[in-house]
């Protein structure tokens, strides 16, 4: 073999050695990042205040029926065609990814009350292959979403000015911030799933994680 062919066989094996070395440190600093959610201990970040809302099938639903439930919580709106149906399709993936002997709830608040009537979030929900035994969605009047979305759950919602929208369905400006709430009913977690630099599988590994860890509260 002549040296000019030595040399570039070993640039090509040097080459793929770099992309292995990479790909094995990407792997561990996603385990390590995994591992640091599952051994860090969650702080408390507020309390869930008492809220009773109505869900998809029209029943009235309470903090009190959620608590000694570790649950994960979003806000969408049913008209929007932008993050919200990214953010359900994630919670589908939540949901598929829970062990059925899981005692966790999802929960959608929508922003939109007015449209968004029982009826309305059932076919959303079914549509997103949401199964109504552990994905909860809920309405009600705009005070009671607000105090619940924002006072407890942190998670901003507000009407988009007509003005400002881009198109008709564009009509709210909301969080894309996914939160997980402890069996005491305490906002133990806030989780951006989407946006630039987020990693959506490496977020719903760290949920996934936390949910784990609350779950084994007492």
């Amino acid at each position: 073999m002549n040296p000019i062919a030595r040399k570039n066989e070993w640039l090509v094996w040097g080459g793929l050695a770099l992309v292995i070395a990479t790909l094995m440190l990407v792997f561990l600093v996603a385990q390590l990042t995994l591992r640091m959610v599952q051994d860090k201990p969650l702080p408390v970040l507020g309390e869930v205040a008492d809220f009773t809302l109505t869900n998809q099938t029209g029943r009235g639903v309470s903090v009190a029926e959620l608590r000694g439930k570790v649950w994960v919580a979003d806000i969408i709106f049913t008209r929007c065609q932008g993050p919200c149906l990214i953010m359900s399709r994630q919670m589908a993936q939540l949901q598929r990814a829970l062990p059925a002997t899981s005692a966790t709830k999802l929960v959608s608040l929508t922003t939109d009350p007015e449209f968004d009537t029982p009826t309305v979030l059932k076919a959303y929900g079914e549509r997103a292959g949401a199964d109504p035994g552990r994905w909860i969605f809920l309405t009600g009047t705009k005070k009671e979403i607000a105090n619940l979305a924002i006072h407890s759950l942190k998670l901003t919602a507000m009407e988009n000015p007509p003005q400002e929208r881009e198109s008709p369905a564009d009509l709210f400006i909301h969080t894309s911030l996914f939160v997980i709430v402890d069996k005491r009913a305490q906002l133990r977690g806030v989780f951006e799933t989407t946006g630039e630099g987020v990693d959506p599988q490496q977020a719903k590994a760290k949920i996934l994680a936390a949910v784990r860890r609350l779950e084994r509260e007492r």
